[in-house]
């Protein structure tokens, strides 16, 4: 009887351990969340004049209207994280509008991140664009409709970057994963710290139906609205960082192995994703590289 009390008491110690630790973690990370609104990591680099942040910096609106756009940008570059946004994109009659939500660094051979997405007349879904550019080369854009309607209340767009992987996920479910092969020689964006953005713009030129659908103007202004940016990332004030926030330590989270490949589950969401909602997939399309294909398209992808 005494080993029996002994046991339980031992086993009711660790879960209560167990409890605390887990309870900590959450505490920790919510810490870093209420740490960060969008008047403490962003300001307008242009449009300010008819967009705003609201209810104590937590969200914001873009607007376009024939005067201008708008976007915002992070005060910080960096390198290395998870970057999530809710938004609600522009209702009705979106047709020529893009709503943008990107990390990019600077320069001609610039890295970059993608989701935008692409307006639509009132009635058709949107479509979510994803593509990423290293060293100024781009051209690898995936597609998607939402299993939802975007604009009618707000979705978590989440974009997860490390050494290993960039992952877009969606309400978090992945859609898409860009692994990196650059010890064969394909190129990955593991050294240009990058900044984030999200802009509101004119794109009637291409963005619906190849620019067969124009902005109807007579609906302006047209409104997206964001809530929520957390940026859970690795700050880069030098070169000095660069090795920092590589490193597998656990400040950088988001590169430790667990997120080094996605698990079964997240793979059985991401086959249901790419077999219900992708349309377009550039490492089908043959035609636009000749005959060859980038060298991603040939290996794993996640």
């Amino acid at each position: 009887m005494a080993n029996i009390l002994f046991l339980s008491l031992t086993i009711f110690i660790a879960a209560l351990t167990f409890v605390a630790i887990y309870f900590s973690a959450l505490t920790f990370h919510s810490d870093l969340v209420d740490e960060a609104n969008f008047v403490k990591t962003m300001y307008f680099n242009w449009g300010s004049q008819h967009s705003s942040f609201l209810d104590s910096g937590d969200d914001a609106t873009l607007v376009l209207d024939q005067t201008s756009g708008s976007g915002i940008e992070s005060k910080m570059s960096f390198l290395f994280g998870s970057f999530e946004m809710l938004i609600k994109l522009v209702p009705g009659n979106s047709a020529g509008t893009v709503t943008a939500y990107y990390l990019s660094s600077n320069g001609e051979k610039h890295d970059e991140i993608d989701f935008e997405f692409l307006g639509n007349k009132s009635g058709q879904p949107y479509i979510i664009h994803t593509n990423i550019y290293t060293d100024g080369g781009g051209g690898r854009e995936q597609q998607f409709y939402p299993w939802f309607d975007p604009s009618e209340d707000y979705h978590n767009y989440t974009i997860h970057w490390n050494p290993s992987q960039v992952v877009w996920y969606v309400d978090s479910i992945p859609i898409r994963v860009y692994r990196n092969y650059q010890g064969e020689g394909i190129p990955y964006p593991n050294q240009k710290p990058m900044r984030v953005y999200s802009s509101l713009w004119n794109a009637d030129s291409w963005a619906t139906r190849g620019g067969l659908d124009k902005i109807d103007w007579t609906q302006s202004p047209f409104v997206a609205k964001l809530r929520r940016f957390r940026s859970r990332a690795c700050a880069y004030n030098g070169p000095t960082d660069t090795a920092q926030c590589g490193a597998p330590t656990p400040e950088n989270w988001w590169s430790s192995a667990v997120y080094s490949y996605l698990n079964v589950d997240q793979r059985r969401q991401m086959n249901w994703a790419r077999s219900n909602y992708l349309i377009y997939d550039y490492c089908k399309n043959i035609k636009q590289f000749n005959g060859f294909l980038p060298g991603e398209c040939l290996k794993v992808q996640y």
